[in-house]
């Protein structure tokens, strides 16, 4: 009968992903204009190129679309572009500064100064196109900036089109890090630099083992290196109590290149003694994402190796992502597992659905037991199979998320080969920005 349950719920959760609608043009534009403040210019530029095909195309779609051109470097199509947008609309101020800002990209100094000039005839006394027009001039009279210092926009200035440019590297935490919705009141980066996130959640099994509860307390800071999350990770199982700490940092490298670096520690049996995992990620420009790296996790009685790399994707409002655990064992012997990830974004990047489709035993899960002794992520060779529904929404003002989760799982149980055991797992998880 509990088998019967457990395979409805895992019918309604496969069902649950496919029957949501597809999401309107509205959604489709914030996501791409997330994902291209994150700096992954060229995905939202794939995004962008579908709707520009639609008969009826937005203008801060269009906007947008020229500014991505602008951004991977062609300047002469996002010239074209926006000269027809303004063509149209003499009065949009985020057209006429997207199409200065192209000149300056390009140094064609004389030519943003003209653009600026033009576009104060139609729009008086801006400042934000008084100061592009003070750049302009500069750089006619060969006064030149170091680095990226004219990018910067005052902060009386409520620009929607950002530079992405000055954008952080995107992150692999999913993290869609704190964006602009272009419809709704502007919540600026600089304003949102701390994230507390608040998890908690519980496991039950359909036989032999009592419940598991597990909750998380976690800070993030954003700062110009890239992110920092100290955790402390609290488990009860088996009637026992233990808490690990866990800090993980998401550091730039360059251009493309962000990194992942883990490190836990624990006095606990139910957490392993140390724990130390990295991945390099590199985004190319197709909207291919890859990473490679490791982890170590060191038990009181064994340590465990594993070699660890993915392959994600974004394509539309989706995004795909696979990987592979590979760890060597004795006796020439290698375990591999993997997980596949597929999510889809919403009315904006911070807003989304995903499945999560799991095989093998991956290094990375939580502890079992097998009689009175405790088994930790080192069952390598024991057969599993995991699918999990994840859900996230924003509040109105974009300051609060919450995340919801449930999951399933078969395993093969460790006293008993050919046997398995289900379970039932389900969390939430509250992050509020500030």
């Amino acid at each position: 009968m509990r088998k019967t349950y457990l395979n409805i719920i895992l019918l309604f959760l496969v069902a649950g992903i496919f029957r949501v609608s597809s999401q309107d043009t509205a959604g489709n534009f914030d996501t791409a204009y997330a994902l291209a403040y994150e700096g992954k210019t060229n995905t939202a530029h794939n995004m962008l190129y579908l709707m520009m095909n639609k008969p009826a195309v937005d203008e801060d779609i269009s906007i947008l679309w020229a500014s991505t051109l602008s951004w991977r470097g062609d300047y002469d199509l996002a010239r074209s572009e926006f000269n027809g947008i303004l063509s149209k609309s003499k009065t949009n101020r985020e057209a006429w500064i997207s199409a200065v800002k192209n000149e300056l990209y390009a140094k064609n100094y004389a030519t943003a100064l003209g653009l600026s000039n033009k576009a104060l005839m139609h729009i008086k006394n801006d400042k934000e196109l008084t100061r592009l027009q003070t750049v302009a001039t500069d750089g006619v009279n060969g006064i030149t900036y170091d680095s990226d210092g004219w990018f910067n926009v005052s902060s009386t200035i409520s620009n929607k089109f950002r530079d992405a440019k000055k954008s952080p590297a995107a992150s692999k935490e999913s993290n869609i890090t704190e964006i602009d919705n272009v419809h709704k009141t502007p919540v600026t980066e600089e304003k949102l630099k701390n994230t507390v996130m608040v998890n908690s959640a519980v496991t039950f099994f359909d036989k032999r083992f009592d419940p598991i509860t597990t909750s998380s307390i976690s800070y993030k800071r954003q700062t110009s290196f890239g992110s920092i999350i100290p955790r402390i990770n609290n488990s009860n199982r088996v009637g026992k109590n233990g808490i690990q700490l866990d800090l993980d940092l998401y550091p730039k490298i360059a251009k493309g290149f962000y990194a992942y670096l883990n490190y836990g520690y624990s006095q606990s049996d139910l957490y392993p003694d140390h724990k130390v995992g990295g991945d390099v990620y590199y985004n190319h420009k197709s909207g291919i994402e890859f990473s490679a790296g490791g982890r170590f996790i060191n038990f009181a009685t064994k340590d465990v190796k594993s070699i660890t790399n993915s392959l994600g994707y974004y394509t539309g409002n989706y995004y795909f992502s696979l990987r592979s655990y590979i760890t060597p064992e004795s006796d020439n012997l290698t375990n591999v597992s993997g997980n596949l990830l597929v999510r889809k974004y919403l009315k904006d990047a911070k807003n989304y659905m995903g499945l999560n489709v799991g095989v093998g035993f991956s290094p990375e899960l939580r502890q079992f037991t097998s009689g009175d002794q405790l088994l930790a992520e080192t069952l390598l060779y024991i057969e599993s199979q995991r699918l999990s529904f994840e859900y996230q929404f924003t509040s109105k003002n974009n300051l609060s998320a919450y995340r919801t989760n449930v999951g399933v799982l078969r395993q093969e149980q460790s006293f008993d080969p050919g046997s398995y055991f289900y379970s039932i797992s389900a969390g939430l998880t509250y992050q509020f920005n500030f």
